[in-house]
């Protein structure tokens, strides 16, 4: 049994023992669309049933979708129930040729738009489908800059021809596709020089950040995965820029860890002039920053799970991630949560694209497209050994998937672009205090508060006032790091978290060196605590 047909008979298995509802939302009894229902689940999805064959028939699930075998749960679940009505093997033994035509998507390695002539359909129609369909009834190869003609012929004729939307909607990126690459050519004819470039953001961009933005504005979705402090920001916001002036992109959504939200913001007013806002505080205050205008809303991965209902309803043309390897983990809630959302245009950045598994790299591009590196199960069998018990010893064919990402990923390291760099790069990152760091410094910051206020009083201060103001002042300053900092007891604080974090994504190449400095031992003594194994 192949992986292919392995996988079918998972499916088969699993669905047919399933207790699902189904409503029919055709004339049809059997060649028809359904409303199939998990009544556990409470989430229905639209079923079509041509026939038995694999990839005829169609289902809304995610599942679906992505595993090219072109049947799902929902499907063989639903098969097996017609197939029990009376008259129902008969139907399915002889098969469906309806009075009407249709043109669908068939699903399986490779998507293809489809034509079937119904048992109605005229000559002339025939004749003229066979222009734009092969003998198969599959679409050619660049048919879709004439689809729109077959759509006017078939309006035309005296003979119903469905078009359903799954394969409607695969046409229609395809020609923005070409449309959004064509625009772009047009404003910047040659490799995107600064002569080119000028005026596009205030602000000049090095050689290779203009060779990122172009590279993922043409893709329309993709990823920057520079390494870290090579300004993928900076690119990020060109490629908003980019696609806001040659296909009108209005609405742009930024998901990034909390600590460089307001980083992001800063970075948006210094380069462009266009309106951007921070989407945090209570839910209520949330929707009302949804609900506001703005070219540009920042949002923290924590909430999107939250906030899916109102990231929806505002419909971002361009979804951001930034740090993307918060979702390598494709089965957190997180990752779940900011695949749901929809938007024409992706932009993934991400320094370590790839740091322990393979699973971890097709999460994150599933973001982009996914179907770029087909089904995880496909993935893993092509690229990854194991022993007998599951284990991986081993990986194989690397370059097939570097070759699959040509199109969408672009990666520069520091050595490559050196020569284009300052001398050093600042970046500044801010977190907010936990409530219990806020306890410790309101307190100092009022005994700071009521020192000032004697001095300006009095206009001077004794040698005793003088010293507690400044140990209020330290601890202020202290606590920012951590609670344990202050008492040598508790340990709230979210910079050595973020700390691990950073250090994780700059060790993931060996041959990256890292020195951290801090004003107190004390800080120290927290981060090699939260770096312990």
């Amino acid at each position: 049994m192949s992986l292919e047909e392995w996988q079918v008979t998972l499916r088969r298995e699993y669905g047919r023992g399933q207790y699902f509802e189904f409503r029919n939302l055709g004339s049809e009894r059997f060649f028809s669309e359904f409303a199939v229902t998990n009544p556990d689940t409470g989430k229905t999805y639209r079923v079509a049933i041509r026939g038995m064959e694999l990839g005829a028939n169609y289902c809304s699930c995610p599942d679906f979708m992505v595993n090219t075998l072109g049947t799902c749960k929902h499907v063989e679940w639903l098969l097996e129930t017609l197939e029990g009505k009376r008259g129902g093997k008969t139907a399915f033994r002889e098969g469906f040729v309806p009075p009407y035509s249709e043109v669908y998507l068939h699903y399986g390695p490779r998507r293809r738009v489809r034509f079937r002539a119904g048992m109605e359909c005229p000559d002339d129609l025939r004749t003229r489908a066979a222009k734009h369909f092969d003998i198969d009834g599959y679409l050619r190869d660049g048919g879709a800059s004439s689809f729109e003609r077959f759509v006017r012929l078939a309006a035309k004729a005296d003979h119903e021809v469905r078009f359903y939307d799954d394969a409607l909607d695969f046409i229609a990126r395809q020609r923005d596709d070409t449309h959004r690459k064509k625009a772009i050519d047009r404003m910047f004819s040659g490799d995107g020089s600064a002569g080119e470039m000028a005026g596009l953001l205030i602000g000049d961009l090095f050689p290779y950040q203009q060779e990122g933005a172009l590279f993922a504005a043409r893709a329309g979705r993709s990823l920057i995965a520079d390494d870290m402090g090579l300004g993928k920001t900076v690119q990020a916001i060109a490629v908003a820029e980019i696609l806001a002036r040659t296909v009108g992109l209005e609405r742009v959504l930024v998901i990034c860890p909390t600590s460089v939200k307001h980083q992001w913001q800063q970075e948006v007013q210094r380069f462009t002039d266009r309106s951007v806002m921070v989407v945090e505080g209570s839910p209520s205050e949330r929707r009302k920053r949804y609900e506001a205008k703005a070219f540009l809303k920042i949002v923290n991965y924590d909430v999107i799970y939250r906030d899916l209902d109102l990231i929806g309803a505002w419909a971002p043309d361009l979804v951001i991630l930034d740090e993307a390897q918060r979702i390598k983990n494709w089965k957190t809630r997180r990752a779940r949560s900011v695949k749901q959302i929809e938007s024409d245009y992706a932009l993934v950045l991400t320094g370590t694209p790839l740091e322990n598994r393979l699973e971890e790299l097709h999460s994150i591009v599933e973001f982009v497209d996914r179907f770029r590196l087909g089904p995880l199960y496909r993935f893993i069998a092509a690229h990854q050994q194991t022993d007998e018990s599951g284990k991986v010893t081993g990986y194989r064919d690397l370059g097939r998937i570097k070759e699959s990402l040509s199109e969408v990923l672009i990666r520069r390291r520091k050595e490559d672009v050196l020569h284009q760099l300052p001398d050093r790069t600042d970046k500044h990152l801010f977190l907010d205090m936990t409530s219990q760091q806020q306890e410790i410094h309101d307190e100092n910051s009022a005994i700071v508060g009521g020192i000032v206020a004697r001095w300006r009083r009095r206009g001077f201060l004794t040698e005793q006032e003088q010293r507690r103001l400044m140990v209020a002042l330290q601890r202020m300053r202290m606590v920012c790091n951590s609670t344990w900092l202050v008492d040598r007891e508790t340990d709230y604080g979210l910079k050595s978290r973020e700390c691990r974090q950073l250090l994780d994504d700059l060790l993931s190449n060996p041959e990256n060196k890292v020195v951290i400095f801090s004003q107190w031992l004390g800080t120290h003594e927290v981060v090699m605590r939260k770096l312990k194994p």
